[in-house]
């Protein structure tokens, strides 16, 4: 990492953990067989992503064999959503998210909207929290699947899974969960929850980019049937073809393991960090916390800097990285869809930055952040005065 770069915007990606290179390093190097070779090498490499892909499920307790390896929670949120679409388009083509969706989820519903699904949208309250009534209400007959996300990326608030389950179970329809910043951070049972699909990502959780899995239900009472995305060899059980990414494997499965095993410490000591620096920056005139903060994650801290630009605060702190919203919008110019939804105004909306920490920040940091930030922020807000 450069010198003296802060790195404070670990929901957009992590660094890779040694220990997880260190995984790795043989099946980039000497252990380079297929998974689905029919030979000694090959049995060699099936059997280290077997062990993996239990890694993955002891993370959220599930059976091994509901784990499908993806590219990431992109490609396994196409998987889930387009899959059961297609898949019971004969029972119904209604589907019901939350307004505050990752861009993944709202772009293959407004692509399902093309073909003729109906979506209904969620709205959240002013703490981003989803209103269960809201959501009974808008279950139909002909509702297949609803989906809202377990942790919002951009402010870290968390739905209350199990109350949108049970709701969404009394109908008969399936419920998916975009666990992406929850996988690996805080404790999953898919059971306990009765979550049905749920997509994550290697790269939020200190593994490799380009790897990520879909918890897909296999039993009762909700044994889910998809179809396909992707054909060709029938891979991962005919539910995703393509020769097996085993380095990428093997490196999710152990960051799964660390996380597991650390998943507590992580919590304490990065909790810690973050709690200072949201105290210390909410003590800036003009500024508030966006989210339910009780309800949130430990690690992201979600700020409003009032009358000073989020982009030009990023500018002038030069060596601290952060971000202004989801990095997979970042390319737009239009407001966070999210903080809208949560009653923000267009000027507060693109006035909020995002510091989410992580496994490897230490309390040096943490001071200079704030010392950067508010000296920033008084000198944006002094041009404009």
């Amino acid at each position: 990492m450069e010198k003296n770069l802060i790195y404070l915007d670990n929901n957009s990606t992590t660094p890779l953990d040694p220990r997880v290179l260190e995984s790795m390093m043989p099946y980039l190097t000497n252990q380079y067989a297929n998974a689905s070779s029919n030979h000694r090498f090959g049995h060699q490499a099936k059997d280290s992503v077997k062990i993996a892909r239990e890694q993955i499920a002891a993370l959220i307790h599930s059976e091994s064999h509901e784990i499908v390896f993806t590219s990431g929670a992109t490609e396994g949120i196409n998987l889930a959503v387009k899959g059961v679409a297609e898949f019971l388009s004969d029972k119904g083509k209604h589907i019901i998210i939350s307004a505050t969706e990752h861009t993944a989820v709202l772009d293959v519903c407004a692509f399902l909207e093309s073909k003729g699904f109906e979506i209904t949208y969620l709205r959240v309250d002013n703490d981003g929290l989803t209103d269960l009534e809201e959501l009974k209400s808008s279950i139909r007959k002909d509702t297949i699947l609803v989906s809202v996300m377990f942790v919002n990326n951009e402010t870290g608030v968390i739905q209350p899974i199990r109350e949108i389950s049970n709701a969404v179970h009394e109908s008969g329809a399936l419920f998916m969960t975009d666990g992406t910043q929850a996988f690996g951070k805080m404790l999953i049972d898919v059971d306990d929850l009765g979550i049905d699909l749920m997509a994550f990502s290697g790269h939020k959780i200190y593994g490799p980019k380009g790897i990520g899995g879909l918890f897909v239900r296999q039993r009762r009472p909700n044994r889910v049937k998809l179809t396909p995305l992707i054909h060709g060899g029938g891979h991962e059980k005919g539910m995703r073809s393509g020769t097996s990414n085993v380095p990428g494997i093997i490196g999710l499965g152990e960051a799964a393991k660390i996380a597991k095993k650390e998943m507590v410490k992580d919590r304490q000591a990065i909790s810690t960090l973050r709690d200072e620096l949201e105290s210390k920056l909410l003590k800036i005139p003009d500024t508030f916390l966006n989210g339910q903060p009780e309800k949130r994650l430990y690690n992201v801290s979600s700020i409003c800097f009032k009358g000073a630009d989020a982009d030009a605060i990023m500018i002038g702190l030069k060596s601290i990285m952060v971000s202004n919203g989801s990095a997979c919008t970042s390319t737009k110019i239009e407001p966070s869809h999210v903080l809208t939804a949560m009653g923000l105004s267009e000027e507060d909306a693109y006035s909020t930055i995002r510091f989410s920490l992580g496994r490897f920040n230490i309390q040096a940091e943490i001071d200079k952040a704030v010392d950067l930030v508010s000296h920033v922020v008084s000198a944006l807000r002094e041009m404009i005065d």
